[in-house]
């Protein structure tokens, strides 16, 4: 009797076999699905914010800066005066940018060009200069600053020049002669702070 339904047996088996086939890949698909499907939004999400938060603390500051700039560019043409830190009586380099900083963020800085290139403020590389950052010049040609101005964005920035070139302009760090004298920038806006000042190191 065994021996009759032995040849039956692998055709039983193969059948049980084809069944369970049938039947698995319907919950291995259906599960892991509405998981992926949850998972990637708020991993995508969570990848946006701390981008947003790296960038952040990067740079912290672009209304001020915004502020800054605009009040400067609708200065332009403001005579240069030597001293001078004011629309009133003109503005020198340094008068020019410790005025926009006070108006647009509070912030009262070092009277000199010498006093405010020493600002502990971070030091900002040339390909990574942000709009509101200050640059600097060697003009006199002895390697020690001696002008400064604010970068627009662009490879320009805004200075009060010179009595003979007519003040406060906009000019190119591109430009042979802004190029040959520049020193470096200083992102001064990342010390501004409400109620407080800045320190000179």
């Amino acid at each position: 009797m065994l021996k009759r339904f032995a040849p039956l047996v692998p055709i039983a088996l193969t059948v049980l076999l084809a069944a369970c086939a049938g039947q698995a890949p319907q919950t291995q698909i259906n599960q892991p699905e509405p998981l992926a499907e949850a998972a990637n939004p708020a991993t995508e999400d969570f990848t946006d914010f701390t981008d947003a938060l790296a960038a952040q603390k990067s740079y912290q500051l672009p209304q001020l800066a915004d502020s800054i700039l605009e009040h400067g560019l609708s200065l332009v043409g403001t005579r240069y005066r030597w001293g001078g830190s004011s629309v009133k009586s003109g503005f020198d380099c340094s008068g020019f940018i410790g005025y926009l900083f006070e108006e647009e963020a509070g912030m009262q800085l070092p009277r000199s060009t010498r006093e405010m290139i020493n600002l502990d403020a971070p030091i900002v590389k040339r390909d990574e200069l942000e709009p509101g950052d200050v640059v600097f010049f060697s003009t006199n040609g002895r390697g020690r600053v001696s002008h400064a101005g604010i970068y627009l964005g662009d490879d320009q920035f805004i200075h009060s020049a010179s009595r003979r070139s007519g003040g406060v302009r906009v000019d190119s760090l591109q430009s042979p002669y802004w190029k040959r004298t520049y020193m470096e920038a200083k992102r001064v806006l990342a010390m501004a702070s409400t109620g407080q000042g800045v320190t000179v190191r």
